[in-house]
């Protein structure tokens, strides 16, 4: 069985964004020679998030707005951030969106439903991240 890990690093301009990195993805897919196989993508940080959807503009506000109504940004509000933090409602965000995602690898490449891109999540941005590719199968 092969193996091959990779990370990607990120540094974004806002608190909260949403990244497409499929791109990316699909290169270490490429990368690790693995024809048949999973691969497993995840957020390398308590307050970010890897999770697959559709790349429209639309519906990334829509996220944006529901995370920000039901976990909004309140350094007050979240017993956490009496620790000197203010990123209570990152871990919040972090735990709806989820951590990660496997994808399965059919004949070389991701093996999507229509529409599926993979997409990291960033709930406590503007300081360098990282997200774990590993590809493994043969």
């Amino acid at each position: 069985m092969k193996s091959h890990r990779e990370e990607i690093w990120f540094s974004t301009k806002q608190r909260q964004e949403f990244v497409n990195i499929t791109r990316q993805v699909e290169e270490a897919v490429q990368k690790s020679g693995v024809k048949e196989g999973l691969v497993l993508v995840n957020a390398m940080h308590i307050t970010a998030s890897v999770f697959i959807n559709d790349d429209e503009e639309g519906l990334h506000q829509d996220f944006a707005e529901f995370l920000e109504k039901w976990v909004p940004y309140d350094v007050k509000r979240y017993k956490h951030n009496l620790t000197g933090e203010d990123n209570g409602d990152s871990h919040l965000k972090r735990q709806i969106f989820g951590r990660e995602v496997v994808v399965a690898i059919t004949k070389g490449k991701l093996d999507f439903g229509p529409w599926e891109q993979i997409f990291y999540g960033e709930f406590d941005g503007r300081r360098r991240k990282r997200v774990l590719i590993k590809v493994i199968g043969e």
